[in-house]
C-alpha cells in the first residue's frame, strides 16, 4: 500500500448552493446525486479530484441547516461538522445569485472557530448579474472570494490559484505510480482493496452495519427509512483476526431498494439507480436481510441483479440479536435461497448483528475467500482433463441419431469466470447439459457460489494443429 495520501478538501455550505454539482465537476464524474430540491446530499461523499494537474481528495457534505440536533437535518449537520476535522482546507460555497443569507453568515461564524483554512467560492457566477453577490462575500472575512460556475466549469483557474498555496506550499507533489500486479494470463491479481457493496431493502441496517465495522458514526443512521441516497464509498483497513494481517476494504453503502412499483419519487429513483450502479462496480455484494422480516421476493430480485452483473454474492441476516427462532430462520432462508436462486447454489449465508458486532469478522473473511474464487483461473491442461472426464461420465446426447461433439474448453476471463466450449452441432445441445457442465465447473474446479459463464462456440479448436 502506498504511504502517499492526497490532501483533503471539504465542501461546505447551506442547502442548494451547488455543492454536489461542484463535487461532480471537480471529480470529473456525475457520481453525487443532484436535484433542484434542497437537502439531496445526506452523507459525506469522497472522491479523487484533479484541478489543472493538482490532485486532492474532495469531500461533499450535506447542506448546513439551523435545526434541532436530534432531527434528520440536525444529524446531517453533525456529519458536516465531523468532516472538517483533519481537513486541509474548506471550500465555503455560497450562491452568488441569491447573495449572502443569515444562514451563510451563521456558517461563516462557525468556520471562523475552526482551525482549517477557508476559501469562499461564489458559485453560480455566470455573467455580470452576479457581481453584487460576489462582492458581498468580502464581508465574511475570508479574503478574496473565488467566482465559480459548477454548472459550466468556469473559474477553475481562479480556484486552482486559491488552493495551490495551501495544498502545495512547497511546489507540486509527485505521486508514485502504482501498477496492478498481473498473472501469467494478464489478469489482475486481486491484491487491491476489496470492493464490498452492502445492498438491501430500506431499514435493513446497511449504514449501521458499516458504522459498526468502522467503529465510528461515519454514515448517517436513524429510525427513518431511506436515509441513505447516494452510494457512499469508505476506504478502511481491517485487521484479520487469525493472521493479524491488515486488509484493504472499500465499503460501499447504498440506498435501500424497494419494489419498483413503490418507487414513485424522482429522488428515490435516482438513489436506486445509483445503488444498482454501485453493484456494477463492486467485486463482492452483501445482500443484507432484516431478521425481523425474513427473506422476501424483493430480496431475491436484488440478489438476482447482482448475479446477472457477474458479482460474487453473499447473504447476511442482520439484527440477529433480536431474531425469533434463529435456527428456524437461518434454515428457512437457506432453503428459500436454494429455491429462489437456482442459477447459483450454496451462496454464503451469515448471521450478523450491527448492534453487537456478531458475525461481522466471519462475514469479512468470507468476502475475501469468495473474491479469490471469483478471480480464479484454471490452467488449460487441468481444465481439459476435467472436461474429458465430464464427457466420459455423461456423454452429450445424440438427437435424431446425430452426435454432438464437444472438443475443447478454455477459460477466457475471470471476475466473473467465463469459459468457452468449442464443438459442433452446439445449437442442438440441451440446456440441461449446459447446466451439467456449469455445475461440474462449480463443484469440481473451485467455483462454488460464484456466477459462472459458459459460452458455446462452433469454431474449430484454436489450439489444434493446422493440416498442411
Amino acid at each position: 500500500m502506498s504511504t502517499y495520501q492526497n490532501p483533503e478538501v471539504v465542501i461546505v455550505g447551506r442547502p442548494n448552493v451547488g455543492k454536489s454539482t461542484m463535487f461532480n465537476r471537480l471529480v470529473g464524474k456525475k457520481i453525487a446525486l443532484v436535484d433542484d430540491q434542497p437537502g439531496v446530499t445526506r452523507d459525506r461523499r469522497m472522491g479523487d479530484a484533479e484541478l489543472l494537474g493538482m490532485e486532492f481528495t474532495l469531500v461533499d457534505t450535506a447542506g448546513w441547516e439551523d435545526t434541532d440536533p436530534e432531527t434528520l437535518p440536525g444529524r446531517m449537520r453533525k456529519q458536516t461538522e465531523i468532516s472538517i476535522v483533519g481537513a486541509t482546507v474548506a471550500l465555503f460555497v455560497i450562491d452568488s445569485r441569491a447573495g449572502l443569507t443569515p444562514l451563510d453568515e451563521e456558517i461563516a461564524r462557525w468556520l471562523r472557530g475552526q482551525s482549517v483554512p477557508v476559501i469562499v467560492v461564489a458559485n453560480k457566477a455566470e455573467g455580470n448579474a452576479t457581481n453584487a453577490g460576489v462582492m458581498e462575500c468580502y464581508s465574511l472575512g475570508f479574503g478574496d472570494p473565488v467566482p465559480f460556475s459548477a454548472e459550466h466549469g468556469e473559474g477553475r483557474v481562479e480556484l486552482f490559484e486559491a488552493l495551490r498555496p495551501i495544498l502545495e506550499p512547497d511546489g507540486p507533489v509527485e505521486k508514485p505510480v502504482e501498477m496492478p500486479e498481473l498473472d501469467e494470463h494478464g489478469d489482475v491479481i486481486p491484491t487491491g482493496p476489496l470492493k464490498l457493496a452492502i445492498v438491501g431493502r430500506p431499514n435493513a441496517g446497511k449504514s449501521t452495519l458499516i458504522n459498526r465495522m468502522l467503529g465510528e458514526d461515519r454514515l448517517l443512521t436513524g429510525p427513518e427509512a431511506g436515509i441513505t441516497r447516494d452510494s457512499i464509498a469508505v476506504d478502511w483497513l481491517w485487521r484479520e483476526p487469525d493472521s493479524g494481517e491488515l486488509r484493504e476494504i472499500r465499503l460501499i453503502d447504498t440506498a435501500g431498494m424497494r419494489k419498483k412499483a413503490k418507487v414513485t419519487e424522482k429522488l428515490e429513483r435516482l438513489a436506486v439507480a445509483d445503488a444498482r450502479h454501485a453493484v456494477d462496480f463492486a467485486e463482492v455484494v452483501v445482500l443484507l436481510l432484516d431478521a425481523t422480516q425474513g427473506l422476501e421476493s424483493q430480496d431475491l430480485k436484488i440478489a438476482a441483479h447482482a448475479l446477472e452483473e457477474g458479482r460474487a454474492l453473499m447473504i447476511a441476516i442482520n439484527k440477529w440479536d433480536i431474531a425469533e427462532d434463529p435456527s428456524g430462520l437461518f434454515n428457512g432462508v437457506r432453503a428459500a435461497l436454494e429455491d429462489g436462486l437456482a442459477q447459483v447454489r450454496g451462496v454464503p449465508l451469515f448471521a450478523v448483528s450491527a448492534k453487537t458486532g456478531k458475525g461481522i469478522e466471519a462475514m469479512l473473511s468470507g468476502a475475501f475467500t469468495i473474491r479469490e474464487s471469483w478471480s480464479k483461473r484454471v490452467p488449460t491442461a487441468a481444465l481439459n482433463r476435467w472436461f474429458d472426464d465430464a464427457l466420459e461420465a455423461n456423454p452429450p446426447p445424440a438427437p435424431k441419431g446425430k452426435r454432438i461433439k464437444l472438443r475443447y474448453i478454455t477459460q477466457t476471463s475471470t471476475r466473473p469466470p467465463r469459459f468457452v466450449v468449442f464443438g459442433s452441432r452446439l445449437d442442438s445441445l440441451p440446456t440441461s447439459y449446459e447446466r451439467y457442465l456449469v455445475n461440474g465447473i462449480r463443484k469440481q474446479l473451485g467455483f462454488e457460489s460464484v456466477p459462472v459463464r459458459v459460452v458455446l462456440k462452433g469454431n474449430k479448436n484454436p489450439y489444434a494443429p493446422t493440416k498442411k
